[in-house]
């Protein structure tokens, strides 16, 4: 890969908030951030791309993913 594919990419745009965002009252989150639990504290921590993953909170390195909010049906066979 050359360093002129990598500056040609447009960056990745997000949906905008009213196409599928009703009834949602939050703030959206800034664009890269990933929110975490800690596994010690159990505090949500929102962490950059780049930053190390440790908890802002108690210095822990255990994260856990958020679940989704969304319904996940899986099909039975």
């Amino acid at each position: 890969m050359s360093s002129t594919t990598g500056s040609q990419r447009e960056a990745y745009q997000p949906p905008a908030a009213g196409s599928s965002g009703i009834g949602r009252s939050y703030a959206p989150a800034p664009a890269g951030t990933m929110f975490y639990l800690c596994a010690e504290c159990g505090v949500k921590v929102g962490i950059n791309k780049g930053e190390p993953i440790r908890c802002k909170e108690c210095g822990h390195r255990i994260l856990y993913k958020q679940r989704t909010t969304r319904m996940v049906q899986f099909e039975a066979r």
